[in-house]
C-alpha cells in the first residue's frame, strides 16, 4: 500500500479562484481585475465614491461591427455628477487597462456602495509605559528583540 505523499497548504486565491471569477463573469466581467485594482485603473479619488457593478455587453448584430460594452457604476449620489463630467476620462482609463476598446460608455446606478469597514490604527505606547517596560526585561542582547518586547509588554499593560 501506497502512503499518500505531503500534505500541502494552497493559498485561498488558488482554491477560490474560479468560483470568484464564475461570479464576476456573470456580471459581465472578463476577469476580476477590473473590480480588485478599480483604485488603480480611475485613481482613489474616484474609487473613493464608486465601484463597478458589471458590465453589460451588446448581442452581436449579424454583418455589423461589434458595439463597445456599457459599464455599470454604483456611485454614492453626491458625486454621480462629478463623476459623469469626468466619464470620460474613466472611459480612458478602463480601455487602456483593457488594451482595446472596450468600454463605449459608462451608466451609473445611485446607491450607498459597499465599503468593507475600515480598521483604526493602535496608538503607539507613550514614552513612560515603554520605558517602564523596557526596564522589566532584564538581560536582552539584542536590541531589536529588546525594543520590540518593550513595545509588546507596554502595549498589553495599556488594554
Amino acid at each position: 500500500m501506497n502512503k499518500p505523499g505531503p500534505l500541502t497548504a494552497k493559498p485561498l486565491s488558488a482554491l477560490l479562484g474560479k468560483a470568484i471569477n464564475d461570479a464576476f463573469a456573470k456580471q459581465g466581467f472578463a476577469s476580476r481585475e477590473l473590480v480588485t485594482r478599480w483604485a488603480d485603473i480611475v485613481g482613489a479619488h474616484v474609487a473613493a465614491h464608486s465601484e463597478p457593478l458589471k458590465i453589460q455587453w451588446p448581442r452581436p448584430v449579424e454583418n455589423q461591427q461589434p458595439e463597445p460594452a456599457t459599464l455599470v457604476l454604483r456611485v454614492e449620489g453626491p458625486m454621480a455628477l462629478e463623476i459623469q463630467h469626468t466619464s470620460d476620462v474613466i472611459l480612458e482609463r478602463v480601455n487602456r487597462f483593457f488594451g482595446w476598446q472596450a468600454v463605449g460608455r459608462i451608466a451609473l446606478r445611485q446607491a450607498p456602495l459597499s465599503r468593507r469597514p475600515v480598521r483604526q490604527r493602535r496608538k503607539a505606547p507613550d514614552a513612560a509605559a515603554l520605558a517602564k517596560a523596557e526596564a522589566s526585561l532584564g538581560t536582552v542582547d539584542d536590541a531589536d528583540l529588546r525594543a520590540a518586547l518593550a513595545r509588546l509588554g507596554a502595549s498589553i499593560k495599556r488594554n
